[in-house]
């Protein structure tokens, strides 16, 4: 039997406000639960314009029809827009994602700060950052996050170091192949080992599921609330039909952690590299 997980990760204030709700009423009409890992800081997504220099972002754009994707106003944000907070000016729907029995988990306080400038923030500010989403996960949602998925799958080994001390049960952070420990902090990580929509389009996505169907390893499925619940909604509902056709029993990550046999997972340390249709490197 194969396992599923939904990552659906909320970048942006658009995601929060009209993504969200529209991904939740897909999973609800098939009765699916998924995790949600959540920005709560300052949407600056406009200062992703600066990225566009590059021949690879700007492909991506291009693919994923960024500008009805994400609206002319997430494109301004943190520019000639106010960033408004994302996750913490919807405290309602975050509790309303735990009483639909949906995992909530961390992904970012300044998610444009981390994606873009980690490898110039010095260690203070990333433990600030690392602050301030913990404590706006608590103060939202009344207890502490058991997860952390890091925005772009962009981490280092200060980060790795870091997080150690959150008591997180496990990470989402990398886009490797199948669950493994981290050496640097020994923490159960749970890679996104299936490909975005934006990486490989929809008929991608379903061929790899095809391919990996009777797998043994869990599948983990990256979604985006500006994705999946915007531009490419009918897609998303005809890749979960697909998973559902295929046998997949499709559960949300924190079932997987618990399930796991954490003695038998192999330890690996960080490594970096290109994933194909990504415009910049990650964790793999």
């Amino acid at each position: 039997m194969s396992v599923l997980a939904l990552k659906v990760d909320i970048d942006t204030y658009q995601g929060m406000r009209e993504g969200l709700p529209r991904i939740v009423e897909v999973l609800e009409r098939r009765g699916i639960r998924a995790s949600f890992y959540i920005s709560f800081g300052p949407d600056r997504s406009g200062l992703a314009a600066l990225q566009l220099l590059r021949p690879a972002f700007l492909l991506k754009m291009l693919k994923t029809r960024a500008v009805s994707t994400y609206g002319i106003k997430t494109a301004l944000y943190g520019t000639l827009l106010k960033a408004p907070l994302i996750g913490c000016s919807f405290p309602e729907d975050l509790r309303r994602l735990d009483r639909l029995g949906h995992e909530t988990a961390c992904h970012a306080w300044d998610h444009r700060l981390w994606q873009d400038w980690l490898g110039f923030m010095g260690e203070s500010s990333i433990r600030k950052w690392l602050d301030a989403m913990v404590q706006s996960f608590t103060s939202i949602l009344g207890e502490k996050p058991s997860a952390f998925g890091a925005p772009g799958w962009h981490v280092d080994e200060r980060v790795l170091r870091m997080i150690r001390e959150y008591d997180f049960s496990y990470v989402s952070c990398t886009r490797a192949q199948k669950p493994f420990i981290f050496s640097e902090n020994g923490l159960l990580e749970i890679p996104s080992n299936l490909p975005c929509i934006e990486e490989v389009g929809t008929a991608g996505v379903i061929n790899a599921l095809v391919r990996n169907a009777g797998n043994p390893d869990p599948q983990i499925l990256p979604v985006h609330t500006e994705v999946e619940g915007g531009t490419f909604k009918l897609d998303f509902e005809t890749i979960l039909d697909r998973a559902i056709s295929l046998g997949y029993t499709i559960v949300r990550m924190c079932d997987i952690s618990r399930d796991i046999d954490r003695t038998t997972q192999p330890v690996r340390a960080l490594k970096i590299g290109h994933i194909p249709g990504r415009a910049f490197t990650c964790a793999v």
